[in-house]
């Protein structure tokens, strides 16, 4: 044997030791991980399929119910909404809750429908925007079903420069104040949304009517 040989043979024999020392010592603990990892990779993919799974269920309860709405089917779709708005999963339950008021709305049950948009707005556990959006749908039913002072204390808040809705929330405001003969403050609203180059189009057309409209009546000076 040349000592090239038996050179090779020395090394393969030592790293073949090194390599079974190795083993013994991290052996199971990489088996361990390894089913760790493959335990993991199910449980994630096995997690998005069931997530996925409950929010088509959920979206697909969802534009039944809204078809049945559309279709005037206003009581078998309140008994839509309201099954997912129990059994529904993630944004669906409180999707149900805002549509199922508007149902109510287009019942003639204003006062149910106002009564569920004003808890949705006081619940702290629903994100600020969509609160917002609560204050300003019960505002909009209460033009024609209530008083200045109920639109007033539901968005309000809601008209400040800052606020994106403010441009709705002035209209409403602005509707409710002419309606009890607040001609000046209706007027004051509606020029605010006139003058507001972020307002969209069709509402500065609308609120530069009003105004005119009100300065036509010669409610104000």
């Amino acid at each position: 044997m040349s000592d090239d040989s038996f050179i090779r043979e020395v090394n393969e024999e030592i790293r073949r030791d090194q390599a079974h020392a190795l083993w013994d010592r991290f052996g199971p603990a990489l088996l361990v991980l390894a089913v760790l990892v493959v335990l993991g990779t199910a449980a994630v993919v096995g997690y998005r399929y069931w997530d996925e799974t409950r929010a088509n269920r959920s979206g697909d309860a969802f534009s039944q119910a809204l078809k049945l709405a559309n279709d005037g089917k206003n009581d078998e779709a309140l008994a839509a909404l309201e099954a997912l708005e129990k059994d529904g999963y993630g944004a669906y339950p409180l999707l149900a809750r805002m549509r199922a008021a508007t149902v109510k709305a287009d019942k003639g049950d204003v006062d149910a429908a106002v009564k569920d948009f004003d808890e949705v707005a006081a619940d702290t556990k629903i994100p600020s925007g969509i609160r917002d959006m609560a204050r300003l749908r019960a505002a909009l039913l209460l033009v024609d079903h209530g008083t200045f002072a109920d639109v007033s204390s539901r968005v309000e808040a809601l008209t400040a420069d800052t606020n994106t809705l403010r441009h709705t929330a002035r209209e409403a405001l602005g509707l409710a104040a002419w309606k009890e003969g607040k001609a000046a403050e209706a007027l004051k609203l509606f020029d605010q949304i006139a003058a507001d180059d972020g307002a969209p189009r069709n509402t500065r057309e609308r609120a530069t009517l009003m105004s005119e409209l009100i300065r036509g009546s010669g409610g104000v000076s």
